[in-house]
């Protein structure tokens, strides 16, 4: 990678750079907040948890350049709007996300929602006090995949013309920037890379018994 290169195109890199952030972490936010109610809605839905969170896992099977083209079409936006990319990157994660919280909530004890429902809690007050914090550690290793997923599919958006570090790649290739080409994947990853730490950083600050709980089986 050329340091002349990099040096020279430091507020591009800049500027790509927080465009794809201004893509990705909305999305990953998103398909925190709408695979939860989802989640929980298969769970108590017996008969139809199969479907729904299968239903779900098919989108990520629908390729991501033809769904990007699609959306326009179906949400009456410009080809090129970022709420195109940013709607896809969700459907996306979702597919993975819901399974993640849905078979993390179940995996709570019988015993201890008995337990806890005993003692006076209410379906919902149960389900914040007990089961959410429980399937905690399992709910956070499926949105650190979904960020990592998320980060690296934002790039795709770039062949429609809208501005992230997939940019540096469709422009590398053009013109033939080997320095530019390179800088996309490594920024690329670096974020990547970020954002799984500040997940794992911010899983530990939120979730100390877990932190206890290795210590003390050590």
């Amino acid at each position: 990678m050329s340091v002349d290169w990099i040096l020279e195109n430091r507020a591009h890199l800049l500027t790509l750079t927080v465009s794809h952030l201004g893509l990705s972490l909305p999305a990953i936010a998103a398909v925190l907040v709408l695979s939860v109610p989802v989640a929980v809605l298969a769970n108590r839905l017996r008969p139809l948890r199969g479907v729904i969170v299968s239903g779900t896992g098919l989108l990520y099977a629908v390729p991501s350049l033809p769904l990007f083209i699609v959306l326009p079409v179906l949400l009456g936006t410009g080809v090129r709007d970022a709420v195109n990319v940013v709607v896809a990157l969700v459907l996306f994660g979702m597919a993975l996300m819901v399974r993640s919280v849905a078979d993390a909530l179940d995996s709570v004890p019988a015993e201890v929602r008995l337990a806890a429902t005993a003692q006076g809690h209410s379906a919902w007050g149960r389900f914040w006090t007990v089961d959410l914090p429980l399937a905690g550690p399992a709910l956070l290793a499926g949105l650190r995949v979904v960020s990592v997923s998320t980060i690296s599919l934002v790039t795709v958006s770039a062949v429609l013309g809208v501005q992230s570090l997939g940019s540096l790649f469709t422009d590398g290739f053009q013109r033939g920037i080997i320095p530019s080409i390179v800088s996309g994947v490594v920024i690329t990853a670096a974020l990547a890379l970020a954002a799984d730490l500040l997940l794992m950083a911010l899983g530990r600050a939120l979730m100390p018994w877990q932190r206890t709980g290795r210590g003390s089986a050590s």
